[in-house]
């Protein structure tokens, strides 16, 4: 017993091993994770690098009770969700998944707009507030290095590629016409739907899922932007003064939903260990949908399109406050 506690306390876990896994690659060592002792016939190992598996969560907390939840965790999410033991295909299979699961649903709005279950702006905007939303719970099946976030943003960027298409002329799709575009005119589709898919693919690629940035910009342009005009058209008697265009209801609706949205997410990756949930990132989550909100209800925004402002002052905004 004395022998086995002497080699536990110089076989201890650097805490490097579990910090931010956003650039960590996965790690073919499963000596320690295995057999917690044989790492002492490793030379020059100073510390134990874990692969984590939910498996071996016991033993490692018996091995050094410092080790928390979180950080066993955050040590598990470095690789993808499958095939952990090869990335690539991990990856891959992880790709496939979110992308048949995304195409689900944007299949069910398709059936819904041909069906005319909804009218045609509110089915536009339930296809806005769920498909980025849907794609972001995805993410932990990704490894954290950056093959996974480049082969996550494969999907929003075959996205891009086919509202390209669409949106010129080139291809006819008049089911993805109805669901994405506000008048039935498929030249909607390289302005709004767009500008849409690229700030998805743009997060993933860009921000990942360590940084609160992406979290505030897809919630915001999902979830806010989406149900400031649900609320809005339903409930907006009330007119904003300096935009005939926009009302108070539909605006405080579109902080509330982004802020709420957002809290849900960082607490969503917070139980994965991509980052630690705080007072402060609540309160820039805050900061973000509020600004947010009020560039939603300025005339630029009809000017340009809500698409591109709303994601906009959220990457700006929050560079300034996650940093």
């Amino acid at each position: 017993m004395a022998m086995a506690s002497s080699l536990c306390a110089i076989h201890s876990f650097s805490s490097f091993s579990f910090r931010d896994p956003r650039f960590r690659q996965s790690d073919s060592r499963f000596i320690a994770t295995y057999f917690p002792l044989a790492s002492s016939t490793i030379p020059n190992s100073s510390s134990t690098t874990l692969n984590g598996r939910s498996s071996f969560d016991f033993s490692i907390q018996k091995l050094n009770p410092n080790v928390g939840p979180r950080r066993i965790r955050s040590a598990a999410a470095a690789g993808p969700m499958f095939f952990p033991e090869n990335p690539l295909v991990g990856d891959i299979f992880a790709m496939v998944f979110s992308g048949c699961f995304a195409l689900s649903i944007l299949r069910i709005y398709e059936e819904t707009a041909r069906r005319g279950v909804f009218d045609q702006k509110l089915n536009r905007k339930l296809v806005h507030t769920t498909i980025g939303l849907a794609f972001m719970l995805c993410w932990p099946l990704f490894s954290s290095g950056r093959q996974g976030a480049v082969i996550a943003a494969l999907i929003p960027g075959v996205n891009i590629v086919k509202v390209l298409l669409i949106g010129l002329g080139i291809w006819k799709d008049e089911a993805t016409v109805k669901s994405m575009s506000r008048y039935g005119d498929y030249r909607e589709l390289i302005k709004g739907p767009l500008y849409y898919a690229s700030t998805i693919a743009l997060s993933s690629i860009i921000y990942w899922r360590t940084s609160p940035i992406a979290i505030a910009a897809i919630c915001n342009l999902c979830a806010g932007d989406g149900m400031a005009d649900i609320v809005g058209r339903r409930f907006g008697k009330q007119k904003i003064p300096y935009n005939k265009d926009k009302s108070f209801a539909g605006s405080i609706a579109m902080a509330a939903s982004g802020f709420v949205v957002s809290l849900g997410y960082m607490h969503y990756f917070s139980m994965f260990g991509y980052f630690e949930e705080s007072w402060e990132m609540m309160l820039g989550f805050l900061i973000v949908s509020i600004a947010s909100a009020l560039i939603e209800s300025h005339p630029i925004s009809t000017k340009f399109d809500d698409n591109l402002m709303v994601p906009l002052t959220s990457f700006l905004l929050g560079t300034l406050v996650f940093s």
